[in-house]
């Protein structure tokens, strides 16, 4: 994650602080994320099953695909660098738009909405975070993400 002073972060507020690389979601890291939440719906897991539907063939779940914003961040999120601990604080808001079919790639276009001090020494981030599918239109979701930094 790249690192800034707090007041340099305060200054890109209302900004876009940039686009994280490219995650691929193959098959076995939807299986295996199934096996982790035991959600094992035929939509995720059974490609057979799954060519039947709307979809035409086996989608990635939604929390999949939110659960990777933590890599996706640490491509672009600016860090307060005194930071000495990171925690994530939830989610204002999050909406699944379209489903992520397996094979297709997600990244995530980061821009930074507020900056607030909850208590000394922590700063809490507003982000607006849209998760782009490669060759689609419409985004995998958004969010308005909370992170809370320890200084």
């Amino acid at each position: 994650m790249p690192t800034a002073t707090a007041d340099a972060i305060r200054a890109r507020v209302g900004e876009p602080i940039g686009t994280s690389g490219w995650l691929a979601v193959e098959q076995p890291r939807i299986d295996q994320f199934a096996d982790a939440t035991e959600d094992r719906q035929f939509i995720h897991v059974d490609p057979a099953a799954a060519a039947q539907t709307p979809f035409g063939g086996t989608v990635a779940h939604g929390f999949l695909t939110l659960s990777l914003l933590s890599r996706m961040a640490a491509d672009v999120m600016l860090v307060p660098d005194t930071t000495r601990m990171v925690v994530n604080y939830g989610f204002d808001r999050v909406r699944f738009v379209a489903p992520v079919p397996s094979g297709r790639r997600v990244r995530g276009h980061f821009r930074l909405e507020g900056v607030e001090e909850k208590a000394p020494g922590q700063l809490l981030l507003r982000h607006a975070v849209e998760v782009e599918i490669e060759g689609e239109d419409k985004p995998a979701l958004s969010a308005h993400w909370l992170t809370l930094f320890f200084i």
